[in-house]
């Protein structure tokens, strides 16, 4: 086992070293955008407060919830190996959040100084884009049903909290929450939400899911059983 295997910085030991770099500190108001797609990449971006989203608009309209992130998480993941380019997503805080801005500039002096935290880094990045295929190919092979069923199991895992009766996922969500993590629209996860309803797949209550029949799930997906730490929401 190597010594990065060992190492797994805390939200706030991340920070700490990440901060001794940052250009800028940035407060964001909820609903207030960061960055667009096609905005040109000079800079990445840490979680400093609250929460950020990143989506990206469909063609029809409709918004595509790709990845929740909080606080220590990086946003616009640094171009470790290629020139800048631009960025693919939109960036949005979801609550009244604040950002540190770290030039790219400043990804040599990282490298050269903090080594072992940037194969860290680089490593927490890979798994933000395996995070982000695997949202993909789920809602490609599997469809909306698919795309809804893998999303209530990231959120269990995320959010989970054991019941005598099942898993809750213990934050509030909006059916329009969820069709923007599934990419589809508001009416098509009513209906899903509705059969599993029926068949007392889950309840709600307040707008939090409790999961009854989590293996239901995961067996209609063919579940991967993948490690929780790449199967999340963030």
């Amino acid at each position: 086992m190597s010594k990065l295997d060992n190492y797994s910085p805390s939200s706030q030991e991340k920070l700490t070293v990440l901060q001794k770099y940052a250009n800028v500190e940035q407060d964001l108001d909820k609903n207030e955008t960061l960055f667009t797609s096609g905005d040109v990449v000079h800079s990445f971006y840490v979680v400093l407060l609250g929460k950020m989203m990143l989506h990206k608009p469909t063609a029809d309209g409709r918004e595509f919830t790709i990845r929740i992130c909080k606080q220590g998480d990086i946003i616009g993941e640094p171009h470790f190996l290629t020139t800048p380019t631009k960025h693919l997503l939109h960036a949005t805080a979801i609550e009244k959040s604040k950002v540190i801005t770290i030039s790219i500039e400043k990804l040599p002096e990282l490298f050269f100084n903090e080594n072992k935290f940037m194969l860290y880094l680089i490593q927490d990045v890979s798994k933000n884009a395996i995070r982000d295929q695997m949202k993909l190919r789920d809602l490609v092979m599997y469809g909306k049903k698919g795309a809804l069923y893998a999303t209530l199991i990231r959120l269990s895992n995320s959010y989970g909290q054991t019941k005598e009766t099942g898993i809750l996922i213990n934050t509030p969500l909006t059916n329009q929450d969820l069709a923007n993590f599934c990419g589809t629209s508001r009416e098509s996860i009513n209906r899903l939400l509705s059969d599993l309803r029926k068949n007392n797949i889950i309840s709600i209550e307040n707008n939090k899911i409790l999961i009854h029949h989590l293996a239901y799930l995961k067996a209609t997906i063919h579940c991967e059983e993948c490690p929780i730490d790449i199967c999340t929401i963030h």
